[in-house]
């Protein structure tokens, strides 16, 4: 596969690493950006990867909150101007409220908003405003004490990023301490028990090839693996994460104090996992002067 000189950017603005060691990291890996990152890893040669923070697509992340319920929603809009339009605003608080009454993304589709379902008045907004829209996904929490962060909102209740946290015991207070840290430390899971084996694995092996490469020992690199994993593990996990309000405190040591127990969260963020072709600035006003 041809390596080309936008590929090469793209791993090294991921990776940090060098242009030559992006161009070898490809080549050795047929392209494959991932892999690429992962050989770049074992060679020392860059941090973890940003896979995570490709964001692309457009709209707003709703989170509603009845009782012991708490709802996320996310829309999707294709700039983020739509975001900022009221209509829109209105539109996505409608669908978060409709999304309380429901289980899956499928169902809220088809829940009555008004005397039409909710694809129905995407669809209707798509003829007003002009874009395309969808409802792309949604989640829920259920617990003693439930509780939303919107980080940045861009009106009340949606923003960029919409957490939700759900609590056995502790109270409102601490509740959204935890949603504030989980949108900014954005943990993969809840605990180890919660994290995909895949992910763990997948760490695992690229650990004992960085180990490897020091040229130690078997028996020596074994222990190195415990180590290296125990902290992986501290940094991806939300109860193994310090917490941002006292980082001489893990988030399990936290919730002990607090007296509650951290059944379950949601942190949601507009366009995760999409990838939006990009355009410079110039061939994007260009397109809209020729009609």
């Amino acid at each position: 596969m041809a390596i080309t000189a936008a590929m090469v950017k793209e791993l090294r603005e991921m990776t940090g690493a060098g242009m030559m060691d992006a161009k070898k990291a490809l080549t050795e890996t047929n392209g494959d950006a991932d892999a690429a990152i992962d050989w770049l890893r074992t060679k020392g040669l860059a941090k973890a990867a940003k896979k995570s923070g490709r964001t692309a697509a457009e709209g707003l992340v709703a989170v509603k909150v009845d009782g012991g319920k708490g709802v996320a929603v996310e829309v999707n809009s294709e700039t983020d101007f739509v975001g900022k339009n009221a209509d829109f605003q209105a539109m996505v608080s409608s669908i978060a409220g409709a999304a309380l009454t429901v289980s899956d993304v499928d169902a809220l589709k088809a829940a009555d908003l008004g005397g039409k379902t909710v694809e129905e008045t995407v669809t209707a907004a798509v003829a007003t405003i002009g874009e395309n829209m969808s409802v792309r996904r949604m989640a829920s929490v259920e617990g003693d004490v439930v509780t939303s962060y919107v980080h940045n909102p861009a009106t009340d209740g949606m923003g960029k990023i919409g957490v939700l946290v759900a609590l056995k015991g502790g109270d409102e207070g601490f509740a959204k301490q935890v949603a504030m840290h989980i949108a900014a430390a954005n943990p993969q899971s809840l605990s180890e028990a919660d994290l995909d084996a895949a992910v763990v694995e997948k760490e695992r092996n690229v650990q004992i090839e960085i180990a490897r490469e020091s040229g130690k020992p078997e028996q020596v690199i074994e222990k190195m693996i415990v180590g290296r994993m125990k902290k992986f593990l501290a940094e991806v996990t939300l109860l193994g994460q310090n917490f941002v309000i006292n980082p001489d405190l893990t988030v399990a040591a936290a919730a002990k104090e607090a007296g509650a127990e951290i059944v379950a969260y949601v942190r949601m963020e507009v366009g995760e996992g999409i990838e939006k072709k990009e355009e410079d600035f110039a061939a994007e006003v260009a397109k809209a002067a020729q009609g």
